[in-house]
């Protein structure tokens, strides 16, 4: 997700906009699905379903059942913003919390991909360092980028993301080098 899921965050503007908006976004309904086999058997078949369900163009539906099946039930996101004092301002959202205050937004066209990754994984536990790049259109000009946190397990059957946090770059918070280089 995403992200969101992050994404992690995803719009017009910085995904926490979104999150300060809650109340003024409608619920959107999301039935509980089974996850593909495909989303959930891999750490790279789980993250591009993560950036897959929040992208198209405008008017499509997102596949907010998708995405919900690739986290635990309890998943927060948290995303990274600036305040007006200039101080760090962590939204933290559940899932439904994330849909609802981003469907909107997304449903006038975005994508998101990954254009970097950074994998450490020790037995069962995964840290996915994913940067990406958002754009209203899917040739169009890239509207933010940012670096998305991935916290991922293997229950011995799949992949679960049990955490997403992410940060967006601003003019006092240029992506590294070293997130940019070498796209997966």
């Amino acid at each position: 997700m995403t992200r969101p899921l992050t994404l992690i965050l995803i719009a017009l503007v910085p995904l926490a906009t979104f999150a300060n908006a809650q109340t003024a976004n409608p619920h959107v309904d999301v039935p509980t699905i089974e996850s593909r086999p495909a989303d959930v058997a891999t750490l790279d078949g789980l993250i591009a379903a993560y950036y897959e369900v929040i992208s198209g163009p405008a008017g499509q539906p997102r596949q907010w059942s998708r995405d919900r099946t690739l986290y635990i039930p309890e998943i927060r996101f948290v995303a990274m913003s600036m305040g007006k004092d200039g101080k760090p301002v962590a939204h933290k959202m559940t899932h439904q919390q994330f849909v609802d205050s981003s469907n909107a937004e997304v449903l006038k066209g975005f994508y998101e991909k990954e254009v970097h990754r950074v994998t450490q994984r020790f037995g069962n536990i995964a840290h996915v360092f994913s940067t990406y790049e958002s754009r209203l259109k899917i040739d169009g000009p890239v509207i933010a980028r940012g670096i998305n946190s991935i916290e991922a397990f293997w229950d011995g059957q799949r992949w679960w993301i049990a955490s997403a946090i992410w940060d967006e770059e601003r003019p006092d918070n240029p992506l590294p080098a070293e997130y940019l280089a070498n796209p997966k």
